[in-house]
């Protein structure tokens, strides 16, 4: 069901565990030690404290690989997403997936999906998804997409459908920008313009709750009461902007004043595909995607208590990550995160 709300006023309102891998511990060495000599140099000219060192380095290093998601304000939110291979955002405790990604496992619990573009590593899961959907009887997902790629989107599930002759039941979405939908009685979603190399949309989630009115908030129990059942609406409804995804783009979003609930929502999902002077803005802005210094740039307008940075370009180590996540965290008050999985260390 889409409705139309106005936004009222925004109140300011651990990582899982890591799987440690098993690692052999190095076997004892035989240190002698003079009588008058110092310890530690002994310990320092066997070698044995630059293998622990290493080994630690190596400990941390693998505890980034191996883990699986993140909690940031009070929302779990999980997946992978690489640039040009797969993007597949998701909050478990929206039911939903931003963009599909390749369709991993765990996006097919998830009721709604928003697709951003039509860019293979984003969609190109999408009849797998609504697929496994089905074969697990589940009942059809809610799937968002830009309207002007829903005609083309119902060709491709036709096209499945045919090939594989098996229903393909899907609630297709064409969500434009600026428009809401409720998700439930207490969740709804809004599309805003993004800037690709191909039309391409966000979306923000917002939480949804009632106020009571200010010329009522005198009023004891039993008035209100009475006004409530003569028909009288006495609240007003006040969406707060939860997350906001804006999948791949060029930072020109962020300076689009239309865009402002996606840059104060509690938790910004945004890209960073390049990071470092190997790769300029030009380059980037070309192929409509976010260099890091760009947003360094833009700082100023960022709001939001929590920023996760996706789609880093596969030529990155999880160390060229954290290095430029620590530059663009001295640069906001926002919790910066980086999502590493799918990502691989140097060591």
């Amino acid at each position: 069901m889409q409705i139309s709300m106005p936004i009222s006023p925004l109140t300011a309102p651990q990582i899982f565990p890591f799987h440690q891998p098993i690692l052999q511990s190095p076997k004892p060495q035989k240190i002698a030690l003079q009588r008058h000599g110092n310890p530690v140099n002994s310990f320092r000219d066997s070698g044995l404290l630059s293998t622990i060192g290493v080994e630690e380095e190596y400990r941390r290093a693998r505890s980034q690989v191996n883990r699986k998601g993140v909690d940031l304000e009070g929302y779990s939110i999980e997946g992978i997403s690489v640039g040009g291979q797969e993007t597949c955002i998701i909050i478990p405790e929206f039911k939903c997936a931003f963009d599909i990604g390749r369709c991993p496992s765990r996006a097919i619990q998830q009721n709604f999906v928003f697709i951003t573009h039509a860019h293979l590593d984003h969609i190109g899961g999408l009849p797998m998804y609504v697929a496994s959907r089905g074969l697990y009887s589940l009942s059809p997902p809610t799937v968002f997409v830009p309207p002007c790629i829903k005609e083309d989107v119902e060709k491709l599930l036709e096209i499945h459908r045919t090939m594989g002759q098996v229903e393909l039941d899907v609630d297709l979405v064409a969500l434009d920008v600026g428009d809401t939908y409720e998700m439930r009685n207490n969740l709804v979603c809004r599309a805003f313009e993004t800037n690709h190399v191909i039309p391409s949309q966000g979306y923000v989630i917002y939480s949804v709750r009632k106020k009571l009115k200010k010329q009522y908030m005198h009023l004891k129990g039993k008035q209100i009461e009475k006004l409530k059942k003569s028909g009288v609406e006495i609240t007003d409804t006040i969406l707060s902007p939860e997350v906001a995804f804006t999948g791949d783009t060029r930072t020109d979003f962020m300076l689009d004043p239309r865009n402002a609930d996606a840059l104060r929502a509690k938790i910004l999902i945004t890209e960073a595909t390049f990071l470092d002077e190997g790769v300029s803005i030009e380059h980037a802005r070309e192929h409509g995607h976010t260099h890091i210094f760009e947003i360094i740039e833009n700082a100023q307008w960022i709001r939001n208590k929590a920023i996760l940075l996706t789609h880093f370009s596969s030529r990155y180590h999880i160390e060229d990550i954290r290095k430029a996540v620590s530059k663009l965290q001295s640069k906001v008050t926002a919790k910066v995160v980086p999502l590493t999985e799918g990502f691989k260390s140097v060591y």
